[in-house]
């Protein structure tokens, strides 16, 4: 991950994680998402079945805060972001999630809050999950 030209932080086989306050996020939600993102039974066992979480391959994450998951387009044509947390609980939300996931073992690079990032990554299989926390039933 670059920040204007910079190398701000890298990492090797594991998760990047896109990851939204929103508006309506309580105090618990970090550590519960970030227990659900590190138990997640998504990578390949022996068989090539998903049966291994990010703990079990001993897998790193790369945060990345990313308010515009919040988007709302459905009137109009510019994005409306008000079901994202105001830039300051946003911050606070994403370093308590960052601190959960080093808390459960997991080795965490992160970009910079509200920065302009570049992103790359190789992505190594069909897998990409939506989680939203509470989770809907």
């Amino acid at each position: 991950m670059q920040v204007d030209g910079e190398r701000v932080a890298a990492i090797g086989a594991g998760l990047v994680v896109l990851v939204a306050a929103g508006a309506q996020d309580g105090p618990d939600a970090p550590a519960q998402l970030a227990g659900k993102v590190v138990r997640l039974r998504i990578f390949a066992d022996a068989e090539g079945r998903m049966n291994r979480s990010l703990i079990d391959v001993g897998g790193e994450a790369l945060v990345v805060s990313q308010f515009t998951l919040y988007a709302d387009v459905r009137r109009g044509n510019r994005p409306g972001f008000t079901a994202a947390a105001p830039p300051d609980v946003g911050e606070q939300l994403v370093d308590v999630f960052v601190a959960e996931l080093r808390a459960l073992g997991v080795p965490v690079a992160t970009g910079r809050f509200a920065a302009h990032m570049q992103v790359a990554l190789t992505n190594d299989g069909p897998v990409t999950i939506w989680l939203d926390w509470p989770p809907t039933e």
